[in-house]
């Protein structure tokens, strides 16, 4: 039996992170970029007004209040988009539109509420400062500024900033493609009710969704019989559109554990016990000309989930070329006593919930229901894994445990 580290510690050393490509902005959502972004462009263009209003000389209204307004011709109107160049003389001024080009000589905007809202000749109720409520050309971004830097994942907030720059494509690092294989006579097809002696096929939706979740790009292949020739051909298949493959079934000491039968003589596939709760049996290697990551999971359910984020997920943001762990451990306090496996790191599904006091912020963590590797009622209902280390002969209520979110953790009730 190895330890848990020993197998991530395997798996992360195999993977490589994936070669980059280029990408139009939206397809990157997601990915990781390869090369800085440089800009060839300001933000903004152009000098341009930050309020609708009226642009203005500031010392035209040096002495403007509510008790002593001014009033000022208006020499025009400016919307957004005007691409003429117009300009401003002092004792004038010109009625403009958020994100319209200030004129020449204007030095200033007077909001429209501090207007009466004139087309031909304006009242105004207040001075203004030089500069105010003007957008100065390059105050956000200077050409030839890095406006992002390798490594940075791309988001909606990026994106925005890469188009606005003229980037239309960019370098990135891709996301996996992960092809997920489901096997076993039993299984059926979601959306079907399950006779005697079958089962739908739970773990392919669940593992597809996973992928999906972290920000892969998933292939399920569901329902694969136990049979050699039928899964080496099924795996031999997806091979062209995988960058990893995950498998689920078929690894343990049983007659009919193909997956386990088939891959043992292929590649580097190394099958293992590993000394955690729920998960024990595992497999990894990479196969095929491509040298494609090979993960193969338990069949129960609960097992397949924690194998993936401990140590599927790890894998797939490294090939992506993301950090290994993106979330942080939560410290929370045991609700109540549990049960600790001897000599295993323990997984178990727990409820995270937290409270504020004039302590600070206090998490707890409470056990989600039945433990069972099979049990997918309580698996639905946990949002994080307290992992207790495999040296823990026992969880009391009131202990330390480092929990795994799996989602948003609760505010206590």
């Amino acid at each position: 039996m190895i330890t848990v580290q020993e197998h991530l510690s395997r798996i992360v050393e195999s993977v490589q992170r994936l070669p980059p490509i280029g990408l139009d902005l939206l397809d990157a959502q997601g990915c990781v970029l390869a090369q800085d972004v440089t800009s060839e462009v300001s933000l903004p263009g152009f000098r341009n007004s930050a309020m609708d209003g009226y642009a203005v000389h500031a010392a035209d209204l040096a002495a403007a209040g509510d008790a002593a307004p001014v009033v000022l011709p208006v020499a025009g109107d400016i919307a957004a988009g005007n691409t003429q160049t117009l300009s401003l003389a002092p004792g004038q001024s010109m009625r403009i539109m958020t994100g319209a080009p200030m004129p020449d000589g204007a030095d200033a905007v007077v909001p429209v509420e501090r207007t009466d809202g004139g087309l031909t000749r304006v009242v105004v109720s207040a001075s203004v400062s030089v500069g105010q409520h003007v957008r100065e050309a390059g105050e956000d971004v200077q050409a030839g500024d890095v406006v992002m830097s390798q490594g940075t994942r791309l988001g909606p907030r990026q994106i925005a900033l890469l188009a606005a720059v003229g980037t239309g494509e960019v370098r990135v690092t891709p996301r996996p493609r992960v092809v997920v294989i489901s096997t076993g006579d039993e299984l059926i097809e979601p959306g079907t009710r399950p006779g005697f002696g079958q089962v739908v096929d739970s773990n392919g939706l669940m593992l597809t969704a996973a992928v999906r979740a972290l920000g892969c790009i998933p292939f399920r292949v569901g329902c694969v019989r136990d049979d050699a020739q039928t899964f080496l051909s099924t795996i031999e298949s997806q091979l062209r559109r995988a960058d990893a493959v995950i498998t689920t079934g078929g690894v343990s000491m049983g007659a009919y554990d193909t997956v386990k039968e088939v891959l043992s003589a292929v590649g580097t596939m190394r099958f293992d016990k590993v000394a955690m709760q729920p998960g024990m049996p595992q497999g990894f290697g990479v196969i095929g000309e491509g040298e494609i990551p090979v993960f193969t999971l338990p069949g129960n359910p609960v097992s397949a989930l924690v194998s993936f984020e401990v140590f599927v997920a790890p894998a797939l943001r490294l090939m992506a070329g993301r950090p290994q762990r993106e979330t942080s451990m939560v410290s929370a306090v045991a609700a109540h006593d549990w049960a600790v496996p001897a000599g295993k790191v323990q997984y178990a599904r727990v409820v995270l919930s937290h409270e504020s006091s004039h302590e600070g912020l206090r998490h707890t963590a409470a056990i989600a229901g039945f433990q069972g590797s099979h049990a997918l009622g309580s698996l639905a209902v946990a949002n994080a894994l307290a992992v207790i280390p495999a040296e823990v002969t026992s969880v009391r209520a009131g202990d330390q445990v480092s929990c795994h979110p799996l989602g948003p953790i609760l505010e206590a009730s």
